[in-house]
């Protein structure tokens, strides 16, 4: 009698594990994807480290630096106002005369003025001079006249007397000022009038000198009379109070 031959259990688990390797087709969705997915990497930090410490050394010395500079300023301020003492210059109206104040009826102004500006300057060490100054009068604030004044030197522990003519010819007013000025020329109390003076001035300190700075000086408290004849009409200037500016520009702003 032939005995049969039965297959062992080997082959089968061979068969079964080489068909376990194979992938189920077709393949599905999250096979895919995690097939064409690239593998993450983190990357390093030492770079963004490295960019952000360089920038905070940068602003560390920049504020450092400005912080010494602005030291160094007020060291020199204290140092310059020890030595020098300084002080601004004084201006005082000494005396102001009305030819003529003219406004028609078509609001249009004509004026003559003789002013005298007296202009001191009280510092020992300090000198100053001066550009071309422009002068103008005003009532209220109305414009009734300009003129100007020449370049001047002011030495040390000086007076000087400024002198010129103030005018208007054919200025044309609007009608609100115009009102307001007849109203003012009708005052029994006199005509207020403000005069101003616009410059810019340089001071030497034996061989230090500054740059030039923008100087204001606005003159109240003036009264004056309208002349009744061809004889000027003397103003009254015993109350007048002059407010001196100085005034840096820093870029665009102007402080002061």
């Amino acid at each position: 009698m032939t005995d049969r031959v039965y297959p062992s259990a080997k082959p089968a688990a061979n068969g079964g594990a080489a068909a376990g390797a194979n992938p189920a087709f077709p393949a599905t969705k999250a096979q895919l994807y995690g097939a064409t997915r690239p593998t993450y990497r983190p990357q390093p930090l030492h770079h963004r480290r490295s960019r952000r410490s360089c920038c905070c050394r940068f602003c560390f010395w920049l504020i450092l630096i400005v912080l010494i500079l602005l030291l160094l300023i007020g060291i020199a301020g204290v140092v310059v106002y020890v030595l020098y003492r300084p002080h601004r210059p004084d201006f005082t109206v000494t005396s102001l005369t009305l030819s003529y104040l003219n406004l028609t009826a078509s609001s249009t102004l004509s004026s003559k003025f003789a002013i005298s500006v007296t202009a001191t300057n009280p510092n020992k060490h300090i000198s100053f001079s001066y550009d071309p100054t422009s002068v103008s009068i005003l009532s209220g604030d109305i414009d009734v006249g300009d003129g100007t004044v020449p370049a001047f030197d002011h030495g040390k522990k000086n007076t000087t007397v400024l002198k010129t003519t103030i005018s208007s010819s054919g200025q044309a007013l609007q009608s609100d000022d115009a009102a307001k000025l007849k109203s003012n020329m009708k005052s029994k109390s006199g005509l207020p009038l403000q005069v101003k003076l616009e410059t810019k001035v340089k001071a030497a300190m034996g061989n230090l000198k500054t740059p030039k700075v923008r100087i204001r000086v606005s003159c109240e408290g003036i009264k004056a009379t309208l002349p009744s004849g061809k004889k000027p009409a003397t103003a009254s200037t015993s109350n007048a109070k002059c407010n001196v500016d100085v005034r840096f520009k820093i870029w665009k702003w102007t402080v002061g």
